[in-house]
């Protein structure tokens, strides 16, 4: 969850919150923790009913049926293949600072092939591979990000003549719109690490506590980013690549390289956890019959769904090689918010459906799903128009696959269901 949730937006958002927020963009991020908190504690006792791989979609699927779990399904793969392959791409950019050929057409199409063909080879050979690379890539991460924290506030400390104040800045509602969806788009992918949770030893245990460390860990790492960077780097509005000048300024060029090569494992490792976590959306979808049949298919050796993740491997290419970063982040966050609002709408309707599920019970569960509702319905309201018609041509293209699962498959009676433990 970390890792999918900590991905390149901690190095490159601090620069937008800044410009649209000024001085308030770290106080932003509590009441970003705050809306995105309510949502993963609702996933948190959801996810703790299903034994089954397929996250939101599956809750979907098993509060609202089977219409509604495919237009989940649909949106939540739109939002991983698009975040990843804005990822993807911010790679390439950043590769360029050390070799600034590979933003050449041909040879950066080449690059992206190279580096998502690796992961997905390496998560065909089991889920277990593909979580020990995911974990190298985390630690490795984290590390970086503390000693670039830790650096920050030594430098602010014990050098206080270094420190600057952030431009003055008047935020509309607007702002403080925009400034949020970015934020959910920096937290987003803790609901990804739940598509395996089929493969996990006790999602009962395992899924609230996951949530709960991945959130406050990757909240307090934010924040302090943010305090560091617009105390120490001047003008910090209009860089792009705010945490590798913060490093330039504080330790020279040196410095800067070394912190863009911890960015460069930053972002493969954020590629890394989608390639593990987003093929099996899309096992779950064909396990019940939602997508066609051999998207569940399970290598005899290796046992991964080594179709799925070549089929996502491919979507990310093709998405990679003709997209762009900032259009990638936006749609991906804009989906993310129906996907959040449906899987906190599920928590009452399974507590009622199932009121002896064997599963983790949210204290004022019921509040925190109003919370939810109210925080993803605000932030709807501030989507722009083009964003929304291309949620619509998802809902369209989502609306005729149920068309042809119901007309297909039903008429060969298959129409699985997932399974909740109940006790006994």
């Amino acid at each position: 969850m970390l890792n999918t949730m900590i991905g390149a937006s901690a190095f490159g958002l601090p620069s937008l919150l800044v410009a649209l927020l000024g001085k308030w963009s770290t106080l932003a991020y509590f009441v970003a923790a705050a809306g995105v908190g309510s949502i993963a504690a609702t996933l948190a006792e959801v996810s703790s009913q299903f034994r089954a791989s397929g996250g939101p979609y599956l809750y979907a699927r098993a509060a609202f049926g089977r219409f509604v779990g495919i237009q989940i399904g649909w949106l939540m793969w739109l939002s991983r293949i698009a975040a990843s392959s804005a990822v993807a791409n911010l790679l390439v950019s950043y590769l360029a600072q050390f070799f600034p050929g590979v933003e050449i057409p041909a040879i950066r199409a080449v690059f992206l092939v190279a580096f998502i063909s690796l992961l997905a080879i390496v998560n065909c050979l089991g889920v277990a591979k593909g979580t020990l690379l995911n974990n190298l890539f985390t630690a490795t991460k984290l590390i970086l990000l503390m000693l670039f924290i830790g650096g920050g506030l030594a430098a602010l400390l014990f050098h206080p003549a270094i420190r600057v104040s952030p431009e003055p800045v008047s935020p509309n509602a607007s702002d403080w719109f925009e400034a949020l969806i970015l934020m959910v788009y920096a937290y987003g992918g803790f609901e990804s690490a739940l598509f395996a949770s089929g493969e996990a030893r006790d999602p009962r245990k395992d899924a609230p506590t996951a949530l709960f460390i991945a959130l406050v860990t990757a909240t307090f790492l934010y924040i302090a980013v943010q305090h560091v960077v617009i105390h120490i780097l001047p003008h910090a509005a209009e860089t792009s690549t705010p945490a590798a000048d913060v490093a330039k300024r504080l330790v020279g060029s040196l410095g800067s390289s070394f912190l863009t090569v911890g960015i460069l494992v930053s972002i493969y490792g954020y590629l890394s956890a989608n390639m593990l976590h987003t093929p099996r959306l899309t096992f779950a979808m064909g396990e019940q019959g939602d997508f066609p049949r051999f998207f569940s298919a399970i290598h005899p050796r290796f046992h991964s769904p080594h179709l799925s993740i070549i089929v996502f491997a491919f979507l990310l290419m093709t998405f990679s090689i003709a997209g762009s970063f900032k259009g990638n982040a936006i749609l991906s966050a804009v989906s993310r918010l129906f996907v959040y609002a449906c899987s906190a709408a599920a928590l009452p309707v399974l507590r009622k459906r199932h009121p002896f599920a064997d599963a983790f019970r949210l204290p004022f569960g019921i509040f925190f799903c109003l919370l939810a509702l109210v925080f993803t319905g605000v932030l709807v309201t501030g989507i722009q128009t083009r964003d929304l018609m291309v949620i619509a041509v998802a809902f369209t293209v989502g609306t005729l696959n149920w068309l042809w699962a119901r007309r297909i498959l039903d008429s060969h009676g298959m129409d699985a269901t997932p399974i909740i433990k109940t006790d006994t």
